[in-house]
Parts: C-alpha cells; sequence; structure tokens
C-alpha cells in the first residue's frame, strides 16, 4: 500500500485510490479528484498536481471542466419546465424556437425535445463553433446548425448528438427568458447548494483553484490549449465542477426530489429507457442506463480539451461515484472507473462478451474509412484483429481548430456477426457494433457512441 494513502480510513476507498493511482502513473495522467457517497457516507480524495506548467495540488475541492455532464444538467432543466407546465417533450421545436432551421426539412418539422435530450437527431452532431462570450452566442451557434448535413436517416439510429443539446440548451432561454447560465444557476446550482459549480466566464472561478487540461504530443505531456470551450457549448459541456458539488448532484437524481425544483417522479422519469444506444446500453433522458448483474447504474462521461469525466449513481445501493482528470488520457483512469468500483464495493464485476475467431476474410469485410463529423477512422486487418486506426481531423472547440494527436491503435475482435469488444487501449472493453441496411448493406461503425459512415 502506498504510504501516501494512509489517512485515508475507509478500506474500500483506499483501494479504489490505489488502483487510480496506479493507472495515473502508467498513463502519465497529472491530476485526479475522486469522490464516492455510500450508504450515507461521502469519501473524497485528489491525487497529482492541477498544471504542469504551475503545479498545485489537486484536492477534492479543485475545479474540473466535466464535459458531457453537463447534458444531465440541461435536461433536468427541461424535465422542470415540462413537470410546470412550459414544455412539452414530445412538441415540435419549432413549437418554442420560431426560425429554427436545418438542412434536412424532415427533421426540422419533426424534431422534438425528447429527440434532443435522446440523441435521435440524426444530424452531425460533433460540430463546435465560438460564437463569442455575449448572451447571443447560443442563438448564434443554433442559426449555425442549420447548415450541417444529415448523417444518419431521422430517429433511425442512435447516435451521440452534441449539437441536439445547443438546441436543448436555446429552448430553456427561449422558455425562461434568461440566459442559459442564469437559467442554471436559478433552477439547479442554487436551489440544490452546487456552490463550487460554475459556467465561462466567470471571474468567480479564478478565485478557486483550477486544473489546466493536458495531452500527450511526441511522448511528452503538454497543456493542451485552448481551455474554454466557448459559451454558446455550456449546455453541452460546460459546466465546471468538483467532485463535492458532482456527489451532490447525484444524490439529489437519486432522491425523492426537492419542494420547489422538481419531483421524484421527474427525476425517475429520466432515468426510464427511451431508445437502445448499442453496445452503451440503454438510453433514457440523458441518462445511460447498464444493468450489469443484479445493479443497474446510470451513467454520463464527459470530455473537453485534455479533460476527461465520469459520473455515476446506482439508486438502489445509495451509491454515486464521480471522478475528474486533467488529461486527455484521463480516460484510462474513467473507463475503469465502473469495473472497479463494483468489484471494490460490491464484490461483483463487468461480464464481457467473449470473443470469437474470425478468418481473415470475413475481418475484410469490415475494412474501410468510416466517418461522421470530427470523427474519422480507418479498419484494417492486422493479425487476429480488426485495428482500428483514429485520423484526427480537428474541429474542437473551433471548426478552424487543427487536429490534435491520434489515439493508439486499437485492437478489435468479434463476439458475434457485426459485433466487436476493444481489445487494447483507448476503447478497452468497449462495444462497437457494424450497422446495415435492410438489404444487408454495411453502412456504418458505431463505436464511441457515434455511428460512423463508411466512406471508402
Amino acid at each position: 500500500m502506498s504510504p501516501s494513502l494512509t489517512h485515508i480510513k475507509n478500506l474500500k476507498f483506499r483501494e479504489l485510490c490505489e488502483r487510480i493511482l496506479k493507472q495515473m502513473k502508467r498513463f502519465k495522467v497529472p491530476g485526479v479528484s475522486i469522490g464516492v457517497w455510500h450508504n450515507g457516507r461521502e469519501f473524497t480524495a485528489g491525487f497529482g498536481m492541477t498544471n504542469i506548467r504551475n503545479p498545485l495540488s489537486v484536492t477534492a475541492d479543485t475545479l474540473f471542466q466535466t464535459g458531457s455532464i453537463s447534458k444531465t444538467f440541461t435536461g433536468t432543466m427541461l424535465m422542470q419546465l415540462a413537470e410546470q407546465g412550459k414544455v412539452d417533450l414530445d412538441a415540435p421545436v419549432r413549437k418554442y424556437i420560431k426560425d429554427f432551421k436545418l438542412r434536412d426539412k424532415k427533421a426540422e418539422k419533426m424534431v422534438t425535445i425528447r429527440d434532443l435530450l435522446t440523441h435521435m437527431g440524426g444530424w452531425v452532431g460533433d460540430y463546435f463553433n465560438d460564437f463569442g462570450n455575449g448572451d447571443d452566442a447560443l442563438d448564434k451557434m443554433v442559426k449555425d446548425i442549420a447548415s450541417l448535413p444529415q448523417a444518419h436517416p431521422f430517429r433511425t439510429i442512435w447516435s451521440y448528438n452534441n449539437t441536439g443539446f445547443n438546441i436543448a440548451a436555446r429552448i430553456i432561454e427561449v422558455v425562461t427568458k434568461k440566459t442559459y447560465e442564469r437559467a442554471a444557476q436559478d433552477m439547479l446550482f442554487d436551489p440544490l447548494e452546487l456552490d463550487m459549480s460554475f459556467f465561462y466566464p466567470n471571474d468567480e472561478l479564478l478565485t478557486h483553484r483550477v486544473v489546466a487540461g493536458h495531452q500527450q504530443v511526441d511522448n511528452k505531456i503538454e497543456v493542451a490549449l485552448p481551455w474554454a470551450i466557448g459559451r454558446a457549448g455550456n449546455g453541452v459541456g460546460g459546466v465546471i465542477s468538483t467532485v463535492k458539488d458532482l456527489l451532490k448532484y447525484a444524490r439529489f437524481h437519486m432522491g425523492d426530489g426537492k419542494k420547489g425544483v422538481i419531483s421524484g417522479k421527474s427525476l425517475r422519469a429520466m432515468r426510464e429507457p427511451q431508445v437502445n444506444a448499442g453496445g452503451r446500453g440503454e438510453m433514457g433522458i440523458t441518462w445511460f442506463i447498464r444493468n450489469i448483474r443484479n445493479i443497474t447504474l446510470y451513467s454520463h462521461g464527459g470530455a473537453t480539451n485534455g479533460q476527461q469525466a465520469y459520473l455515476f449513481f446506482i439508486p438502489d445501493r445509495d451509491f454515486a461515484c464521480a471522478i475528474l482528470t486533467n488529461s486527455d488520457d484521463g480516460n484510462m483512469v474513467t473507463s475503469n472507473i465502473v469495473s472497479w468500483a463494483l468489484e471494490v464495493f460490491f464484490n461483483t464485476s463487468i461480464l464481457t462478451p467473449t470473443p470469437i475467431k474470425a478468418t481473415p476474410a470475413e475481418r475484410k469485410k469490415y475494412v474501410g474509412r468510416y466517418q461522421i463529423g470530427t470523427e474519422c477512422c480507418e479498419l484494417k486487418v492486422e493479425g487476429d484483429y480488426l485495428m482500428y486506426h483514429h485520423i484526427p481531423l480537428g474541429g474542437f472547440p473551433t471548426p478552424d481548430t487543427p487536429p490534435g494527436p491520434a489515439m493508439e491503435p486499437v485492437r478489435f475482435a468479434f463476439y458475434e456477426t457485426d459485433k466487436v469488444i476493444g481489445m487494447s487501449g483507448p476503447y478497452k472493453d468497449a462495444l462497437g457494433d457494424f450497422i446495415r441496411d435492410d438489404k444487408g448493406k454495411l453502412l456504418y461503425f458505431r463505436i464511441g457512441g457515434r455511428a460512423h459512415k463508411k466512406i471508402g
């Protein structure tokens, strides 16, 4: 046992922290903050440094970007408005945004708030742009989305869609007649006493300990810049918070609501399956749902430029876990946190599919290049595996941002026809699937939540 962990008295939490420290060292992750809530008790810890250029110790009170965990805040706010009768989740977006436009006219006419919150819009979702820090930034972004091509037929294939949440956040602005940030403060941050949760730009951030993101370039750790994602993205991935606040937020979602905020009935409705999300399980209203043996787990991850985050909770076990990291390679820590927590706290494990043998000729059928928005990859047959090669295209946090470093190649093995499991690297144990049309033609490879179209 590491001497630095002797102050952690809870043995289960200490074991979880030991595993985190080993992964941090292995993948050169500068800083991690971890929090666990279990049976009425909270355990938190911080490890490493905030910033290699100006290092401070990471604590449980250190601010990180939570990335797409922010989408659950947007979804919760819309559920509040639905409960108040101010929005209808199944009403067309155009009921609220009168000048709403999309390239695909069927989607423009029919897309609902529920479609946005469950990633069923079908247009290119990985599109990011910065329209400044004015109150009109989000309105400008939504108008810009009108130019995006349709990546899949509307409401047919589940594929993670960031831009749907730009639109969802804009609906909140229109209905409340407030900026998204002001609405979030009034509807969630203040009533839940999330006193260490913020959006950029906010001068209050400068009065607290904040991490910088990091990435590996040519085997060297560098600070990842730019730091901010742009105000138009705050409803998509802009919440800046601590593990303590995220645990408070998770406890709220596991509870029976809060008077004057939202009912337990509406919170539970967010956890009802809406659509199958392939290898990611079921999709609720913003929450991912996984059934692991006799445990039902609700979760959401987040990634920004050089930061990775993950939040999950198990209401039946009064358990929640938040983990925040300041490295692109932090996903090598966050991706393991569920399995570690289940092993340590509940003496159970995730059942992963057993790979089956496929001939080179069978694997060759899947070879090609696949792309969706800023996500691109190439699949090749190498040895006994289908090898995934990441092709960075840039485009985050603005369309003209140059490509960053490629992730390391990943070996994939089949476990069923058209279904694969990652055997190495960043997609270790991740499930992917190939999607065909009615005639059996291969159209998409879905991995990382995105259904990439076969383009070559």
